[in-house]
């Protein structure tokens, strides 16, 4: 075993994927569109997603999240992409690139607000040392952050380069492990315990059968509403009513898909994910980094970085045609964001401090009153 894997244990070790509850297993059925087959972001062709989660005595609660968008080398096939900042308070590496090109060119990485750097670090390691790239001499790592320092010890800056690395390697398609995890390891959300969830969509074959995937890191605060009910408000814990006076915090959210969007396309899919956190409760705070990175995995129009001809040719889809994929990212943005709650456990970390999780039976009680649940 590596030095550096000596002081943390994998999420696999403690937290099996099949004990975990998400909103539909408990007949909690956000939106019209119909799910993919894991509904999740890896139902996007091509999508994998990988996690390290880092656990240590009682004060370190953190990890990382790697999202690929594609197997092969992400340098040399990139993606059309775009970010969209619905609040600036954070830092999202590699952003401005994306947004001058309209690309993307490595893994995401999310992790917390001191291992920004760290994550790049590891992910140009990881671009130079792909074959085929011996001779690149730059590289826009592309690295998101929510600040877990309430429940971990940001301070030490416990994630390491091996640790990126590990999330990157163990990246895979199928089902994607939510809650307490990776990036979401010591998150917190609406008052509760936060953490990794995801989502997808699938629109109907009329509309182009396009699918639409969505991953978040919830760390933020509002007033939770689940599919219209005021959870918030019933179980009086919500903002600006005493013990929640601070609705900081960020929020990461990564949308995928395999429609042939063009940059400017995919901003406009990324601004409606906004809209996803909005109907949760989410407020976007003075303090909260909400930050929307969205690409387009479609084979047809990757933009390749060995090309000897002067111009490009691909086929996108129009205007017109993106109104479904709208209501797709809206749709999986808020459930992701409910997954991440109702898969998160409690928590106690730093310095003894105890974040309960979502209390699953209260609210199913709310949400059967507000016929969310039928009973």
């Amino acid at each position: 075993m590596r030095a550096g894997f000596m002081f943390f244990f994998l999420t696999l070790c403690t937290f099996p994927l099949w004990s975990q509850q998400r909103s539909r297993d408990l007949g909690i059925k956000i939106g019209v569109l119909p799910v993919g087959t894991f509904n999740s972001i890896t139902d996007v062709p091509e999508v994998k997603v990988g996690h390290t989660t880092i656990m240590e005595g009682s004060s370190i609660r953190t990890g990382v999240t790697a999202i690929l968008p594609h197997s092969g080398n992400m340098f040399q096939e990139k993606v059309p992409a775009a970010i969209f900042v619905g609040n600036g308070f954070g830092k999202l590496a590699g952003s401005t690139q994306v947004m001058e090109l309209g690309n993307l060119e490595t893994p995401i990485i999310l992790t917390n607000t001191l291992s920004v750097s760290t994550g790049m670090d590891a992910v140009i390691e990881y671009t130079l040392n792909l074959p085929g790239n011996e001779n690149v001499q730059s590289v826009n790592a592309v690295v998101g952050e929510t600040n877990d320092g309430y429940l971990n010890d940001i301070r030490g800056r416990h994630v390491k380069k091996e640790h990126v690395l590990e999330a990157i390697q163990k990246a895979s398609s199928g089902s994607v492990k939510e809650g307490n995890v990776g990036a979401g390891t010591g998150t917190v959300c609406f008052g509760w315990k936060g953490g990794i969830g995801t989502a997808s969509r699938v629109l109907p074959k009329a509309t182009g059968g396009y699918t639409v995937g969505v991953l978040v890191q919830t760390n933020f605060g509002g007033v939770l509403q689940i599919d219209g009910a005021p959870v918030g408000e019933e179980l009086k814990q919500y903002f600006l009513r005493g013990q929640l006076e601070n609705a900081d915090g960020s929020c990461m959210m990564i949308v995928a898909t395999d429609a042939p969007l063009d940059a400017r396309n995919l901003e406009r899919l990324a601004q409606r994910a906004m809209m996803g956190l909005a109907k949760t409760g989410g407020i976007a705070s003075n303090g909260s980094g909400d930050y929307v990175i969205a690409f387009s995995t479609n084979a047809g129009i990757r933009v390749m970085h060995d090309k000897n001809e002067r111009t490009d040719s691909a086929s996108f889809l129009r205007n017109d045609a993106v109104s479904p994929l709208f209501l797709a990212v809206i749709e999986a943005t808020e459930e992701a964001i409910i997954n991440s709650l109702f898969a998160a456990e409690t928590m106690t970390g730093k310095d003894g401090r105890k974040i309960e999780a979502l209390p699953r039976e209260e609210v199913i009680k709310i949400l059967k009153k507000y016929n969310v649940i039928k009973k």
